[in-house]
């Protein structure tokens, strides 16, 4: 009851300050509101390292980004511009984090973002990481019911709602809020916050046990016409979906693959809501797509990792507190590092990577190069090689002779210069390891037929897009990607030897994708389970067992027209 009761009071709260906005303005000019919106900053407080710092702009040249201190002062820039200002944000805010965030369950994250004064924001797929009842602690506070309160001596929780209109139980119930209001300028603005439908595919099964997440569109049109009916004529979408950018796009270019699902989204969703904040993804785009009445309106998303600020210059009639769409503007705000720091914010994150710091800065390992997350055409990439390495010795004990990873595991590069914390060049540390690969997924062996495992491999080119698995070096395979669907994988060997449909192999997966995960519901099949390690253990230790690793040859997957 403790969730209803708030729920019920965050709800009449929200009505009260309709009712107290409900008189006419008299002032005949246009009310400026501007929207702050950042999307998938999964904790990353300090600047994030590689192409996961960088934002690339139309020329193909890069630019440094990110970091919360950055980020606050960009945000404090973009406020002082605009007297009538709101920040928000698209979900994930939390989870899959760095070690000076996830050491404490993320309770820095939300500290900064109550700084940055957050109003609302969506709920992520990463926010059920944990499960709901984590996710309630998340939003109403108190110390984990497991380690307690180590980063202070008390944690109050979010100062903001997280939204979820589809999000319910499975008695139909609201699982979450479906919107908030705020005035500004004196005019309310109601932000509907929906989630991706397909995420009980993207987290484990036991996260979301209970729940029911429900037809995005929906739930949308069904806040949207309630809202309406409150007399709240201006309406955004913080919708924790997205699209995918094609190469040479800058942060404000809206070069997006067509058929994606937020586009789609986008283009039913009822035209009372005036603007679409995108996330999930991590892509930068700029779009304005026409709603079902022809009218056109912005649809923008602003990368990861705090490296873009979407920003949404709204012109509101007074008289009708409706947006004058024509004269709406936006644009993605680059959150450069030249500016200084936010003080107050770099306190906080120096004393989160203080209290991290004996855990976070050992020394695990040591390579030779770059080991990027992303590398060849084929979608294989150099880190995805050694961490599937990695498990795959890991997991020898149970006859494993193969190993796959899912690329989404894999949450940043494994840079080889040093860190600002002084390692030295080359030395991995816990902390790296762990940004690396921070879901502590448990590591499981199954067995699967040759049949299951072409079929496995056909599974990444799925509905909700294309997912490369990345693997060990003892599977190698050929595939064309505009051959039919189901006869894209050919030439499939184990240790050099082709693979006979009716023979069992031991393959190892995390977890995760054991339950059927990212879509891949052939690994369901698979019989004969015995578990392992964690995958950060079987990473560190295979870091620890071979010094000096190089960046292996992109020879294991081969892709042709």
């Amino acid at each position: 009851m403790r969730f209803f009761t708030r729920l019920s009071v965050a709800a009449a709260a929200a009505l009260a300050t309709v009712a107290v906005a409900s008189a006419p303005a008299s002032a005949a000019q246009p009310i400026d509101v501007r929207l702050i919106t950042l999307n998938d900053l999964h904790g990353n407080l300090e600047p994030p390292s590689g192409s996961s710092g960088q934002i690339t702009l139309a020329d193909g040249s890069t630019v440094d980004a990110g970091g919360a201190a950055y980020l606050a002062t960009h945000v404090k820039q973009l406020e002082s511009q605009v007297r009538n200002s709101i920040v928000l944000s698209s979900g994930d805010n939390v989870g899959a984090s760095p070690v000076i965030s996830a050491l404490f369950h993320d309770e820095p994250t939300i500290d900064f973002l109550n700084g940055l004064g957050v109003k609302a924001s969506a709920v992520g797929n990463h926010e059920f990481d944990e499960g709901y009842q984590e996710l309630q602690r998340m939003q109403f506070g108190g110390c984990h019911p497991s380690d307690g309160c180590q980063f202070d001596k008390s944690y109050g929780g979010a100062h903001f709602p997280i939204l979820g209109s589809n999000v319910s139980f499975t008695n139909g119930l609201p699982a979450l809020a479906p919107f908030s209001v705020q005035v500004s300028g004196g005019v309310p603005i109601g932000i509907i916050g929906a989630t991706l439908k397909d995420l009980p595919s993207v987290v484990a099964p036991d996260a979301v046990k209970g729940l029911k997440f429900g037809d995005e569109t929906e739930a949308i049109d069904r806040t949207a016409n309630l809202l309406d009916g409150l007399g709240i004529k201006a309406q955004v979408v913080l919708l924790h979906q997205g699209d995918e950018a094609v190469p040479g796009g800058g942060p404000d270019d809206c070069k997006v693959a067509p058929g994606g699902p937020a586009a789609a989204i986008a283009g039913k969703v009822s035209p009372k809501v005036d603007a679409i904040f995108t996330a999930h993804t991590h892509q930068q785009y700029n779009c304005v797509l026409n709603d079902p009445a022809g009218q056109p309106r912005p649809v923008l998303q602003g990368a990861s990792f705090g490296r873009l600020l979407s920003v949404l210059d709204l012109k509101i009639d007074p008289r009708t507190r409706d947006v004058i769409r024509a004269q709406t503007k936006a644009h993605n705000d680059i959150v450069t590092r030249d500016g200084t720091p936010d003080p107050a914010v770099e306190k906080l994150v120096d004393e989160a990577k203080t209290k991290a710091a004996p855990i976070a800065n050992k020394q695990v390992g040591t390579i030779t190069a770059d080991l990027p997350a992303a590398g060849a055409a084929s979608g294989e990439s150099p880190l995805g090689d050694v961490l599937a390495d990695a498990q795959l010795e890991a997991t020898k004990s149970n006859n494993a002779v193969v190993a796959m990873t899912n690329p989404g595991g894999i949450r940043a590069d494994l840079a080889f210069k040093s860190s600002s914390a002084g390692e030295g060049d080359g030395v991995v540390t816990y902390g790296e390891a762990f940004t690396v690969q921070p879901f502590s997924n448990i590591m499981q062996t199954i067995t699967l037929t040759g049949a299951d495992l072409k079929n496995v491999l056909e599974q990444q080119w799925g509905p909700s897009g294309t997912k490369i698995l990345q693997v060990s070096s003892s599977l190698h395979y050929t595939y064309s990607a505009a051959a039919p669907v189901g006869s894209r994988v050919s030439a499939i060997t184990v240790n050099g030897t082709p693979v006979d449909p009716a023979t069992p192999y031991r393959v190892s997966v995390n977890n995760f994708l054991a339950a059927g995960g990212d879509g891949f519901t052939e690994f369901t099949k698979g019989t004969d389970l015995a578990g392992g390690p964690v995958d950060l253990d079987a990473f560190i230790a295979y870091l620890g067992a071979h010094p000096g690793i190089a960046p292996p040859p992109a020879d294991r997957i081969t892709s042709t027209p």
